[in-house]
């Protein structure tokens, strides 16, 4: 009504609304059904569905040469294990539990007359160290764990429930 009486001001029609605001959609949550760990390659895999949808640089146990014998001796298992729990109250920024020894590697170690070790985790680094992930390990410094970077773990944490499978390939 008002646009008739001042054609100029208002123009002969009214203006178009605004355009929608589009939010970018947020990238789905990573899921993962399957950690394959390869100890030479020193890298971690995440797989959902046999795809690897994500990879990370990984150091080893002091020895990483062969499967972890008994406790102390600062090597990485090898075999089929799960993750079968986790924590945030550690040193490290998170850590999930790899369920070494199994009964396998109890009767070796019982054959042995050793004890097999255990606490095998995949963790970060030390929480002061904030959100680093390198590129590359240069050298492997943990007892037997497998560690990843800070940002790593917080992917691989958010990324698999407990019960999922790791292999750990020589």
């Amino acid at each position: 009504m008002l646009a008739g009486l001042f054609p100029g001001l208002f123009g002969a029609s009214p203006p178009p609304p605004p355009a929608a605001v589009t939010r970018p959609v947020p990238a789905p949550p990573l899921r993962a059904d399957r950690i394959v760990v390869f100890k030479q390659r020193r890298l971690l895999e995440l797989l959902r569905r046999g795809q690897v949808v994500e990879t990370f640089p990984i150091a080893l146990g002091e020895h990483p040469q062969g499967a972890k014998r008994q406790q102390g001796d600062g090597r990485t298992p090898e075999g089929r294990y799960v993750i079968d729990r986790r924590s945030a109250a550690t040193r490290y920024t998170r850590e999930l539990h790899v369920s070494y020894p199994d009964a396998r590697d109890r009767a070796r170690a019982g054959a042995l007359h050793v004890e097999p070790g255990g606490a095998i985790f995949i963790h970060g680094l030390p929480r002061d160290y904030g959100p680093f992930d390198p590129p590359r390990w240069y050298r492997d410094w943990t007892d037997g764990c497998i560690a990843v970077g800070n940002a790593a773990i917080v992917k691989i944490w958010d990324a698999v429930p407990d019960g999922t499978p790791i292999d750990i390939l020589p």
